[in-house]
């Protein structure tokens, strides 16, 4: 089976064995970022630069899911596509490129699908709170095996850059906006999901994941060491304040940095951070499973 997943700032790829006892074995899992959300938050439509990058992308998937043979594909849409005017002119490409149309879900499904792939297997302390820290917005999910409460907030490491995070480095004033910005959208979605009663948090998405790869002083990015290791509060902190100090080219020195997130992780870090903060728990598993599985696992 092919699940893609296009985000605001990327485009990923999983072709996967997949039953609905044994779970999703990977063949291949790939990643491109397009930065389809660019601009989106301040003009409401997606340029035709960024569409153009999401179809090259999408023909050497389209390529891959051929010669994979699969037996089933499916491709959603989130953020980026929810909110442009445009969109259609986005699905013709898609439809064109694939054969087959994306599926613009709503943040509902897409925290539905981000928890699914998520906790599959996790033998931590239930209730989970699975937050998915995307370009354009950020789920909120709380269950124990199944979906008990979800919200999506409009709160995204490349919406909260290019609103407030201008700078490089960001200045002072720039993060305190940020991060007032932040904490609004997490306590609204915190309340709404009843956050605060989780066991457990767990965090998806590049964001997460990068923030991890830098708290465990990894020489390279290793998804095998990042999956399900657990972040305290404190390293998520750390991790924080040295990426929103740093210029993007320093960024890049760091050898787990993907250059498509240098510019952009320090938003994300702040997100992660606050969501750690205000939720009151002190610590984060970082899942390299997301909703790429979910997606993978609804076609089982």
């Amino acid at each position: 089976m092919a699940a893609i997943d296009c985000g605001t700032n990327s485009v990923r790829l999983l072709i996967a064995d997949v039953s609905e006892r044994s779970g999703v074995a990977d063949v291949t899992r790939q990643m491109r970022i397009v930065r389809l959300g660019e601009g989106v938050d301040q003009t409401g439509r997606l340029a035709p630069a960024a569409i153009e990058r999401t179809r090259v992308a999408l023909v050497d998937y389209a390529a891959e899911i051929a010669a994979a043979r699969v037996d089933a594909a499916r491709m959603v849409a989130t953020s980026a596509s929810r909110d442009a005017e445009n969109a259609a002119d986005f699905q013709a490409m898609v439809l064109d490129t694939l054969g087959f149309a994306p599926e613009v879900i709503t943040g509902e499904e897409e925290a539905r699908l981000s928890f699914a792939g998520a906790v599959r297997g996790l033998t931590a302390q239930a209730p989970f709170l699975v937050v998915d820290i995307g370009g354009g917005s950020t789920e909120f999910v709380v269950g124990e095996r199944d979906v008990e409460a979800a919200i999506s907030v409009d709160i995204g490491c490349v919406r909260m850059t290019e609103r407030h995070l201008r700078a490089d480095p960001p200045t002072a004033e720039q993060i305190a906006a940020a991060e007032a910005d932040i904490v609004a959208s997490v306590e609204r979605a915190l309340a709404a999901v009843d956050g605060t009663r989780a066991a457990t948090l767990v965090g998806l998405a590049g964001s997460v994941t990068t923030v991890a790869a830098l708290a465990l002083g990894l020489r390279e990015y290793d998804p095998k060491r990042i999956h399900r290791a657990r972040i305290s509060a404190e390293e998520v902190a750390k991790v924080t304040a040295d990426l929103l100090g740093r210029t993007t080219e320093q960024r890049l020195e760091h050898p787990v940095m993907h250059p498509g997130r240098a510019d952009v992780i320090g938003a994300g870090a702040l997100i992660l951070r606050t969501i750690v903060e205000r939720s009151g728990l002190d610590s984060v598993i970082a899942s390299e499973s997301d909703i790429l599985d979910g997606i993978a696992l609804s076609m089982a």
